[in-house]
C-alpha cells in the first residue's frame, strides 16, 4: 500500500471517526487495503463493515456516531438521549434509537442497540443534529427526551421519567412550555400533569 493511500486515509479519519467499508472507494483507498490495515493495526473493526482508526482518540459518545453512521435515518432518543444531554444517572448498555414505523428493522450487529418507532412528526419536531466525531447524529431535545421517557415508561421505568424531569429541571435545563408542546404531541399532558405541578 503506497504512503498516499496511507495519508489519505489518515485525513479522512481526521475529519469523521468512523468510516464504512463503501466509503473507502471514494477515498480512492482500495478495499484489498482495508484488510491489510487491519493486520498491522491501523485500523479496528467495531462492526460489520464499519472501521475506526486505532491511533484515534474515541470521545465517550462514539457509540452514538457508529450508529447513526449505520443508520442515518435513525434517531437517538429515550436513554441514550438522557446520556448524551447529562441529565440521568443511567448508562445505558445499548444505544436508543427510534426509526419510522414503515422501515426495516436496523441490521446492526455492533453497539447494541434498542428500537422503538416513531412515525410523522415524531422524527423530526424536538430532533437536533449534534456532530460527534464529524458525524452528523439525529438526536431528541430535553425537552422531548424527557416527554419521551413518560411515553415510554411501562418500557422504561417512571422512576426513569421522573429522574430525567428532576434532573432536567434542577439543572435548570428544561423549558415547560417546550415541554408542554411536546407532551401535547404525544398526548401525555394528563400523565405529566400532576408531576409538572410539583416543579411551578
Amino acid at each position: 500500500m503506497g504512503a498516499e493511500i496511507r495519508k489519505n486515509l489518515i485525513a479522512a479519519f481526521s475529519k469523521v471517526g468512523v468510516l464504512r467499508s463503501r466509503d473507502f472507494a471514494s477515498l480512492g483507498i482500495p478495499r484489498a487495503a482495508c484488510a491489510e490495515l487491519l493486520s498491522e493495526g491501523i485500523l479496528y473493526r467495531s462492526g460489520r463493515g464499519l472501521y475506526g482508526l486505532t491511533a484515534q482518540e474515541v470521545s465517550e459518545h462514539r457509540s452514538l456516531a457508529e450508529v447513526s453512521t449505520r443508520v442515518p435515518n435513525g434517531v437517538v432518543c429515550l436513554l441514550s438521549a438522557l446520556a448524551f444531554h447529562e441529565i440521568t444517572t443511567q448508562n445505558p448498555s445499548s444505544v436508543w434509537i427510534a426509526v419510522d414505523r414503515k422501515a426495516r428493522y436496523p441490521s446492526v450487529d455492533y453497539p447494541p442497540i434498542e428500537v422503538v418507532r416513531f412515525s410523522g412528526p415524531g422524527l423530526v419536531d424536538g430532533v437536533k443534529l449534534h456532530a460527534i466525531e464529524g458525524v452528523a447524529v439525529k438526536i431528541t431535545s430535553i425537552a422531548r427526551t424527557v416527554v419521551d421517557c413518560f411515553k415510554y415508561r411501562n418500557k422504561l421505568g417512571l422512576d426513569i421519567a421522573l429522574e430525567a424531569l428532576i434532573d432536567a429541571w434542577s439543572q435548570k435545563r428544561l423549558n415547560l412550555d417546550e415541554v408542554a408542546h411536546f407532551a401535547a404531541l404525544a398526548r401525555m399532558e394528563n400523565v405529566m400533569k400532576p408531576y409538572l405541578a410539583t416543579l411551578r
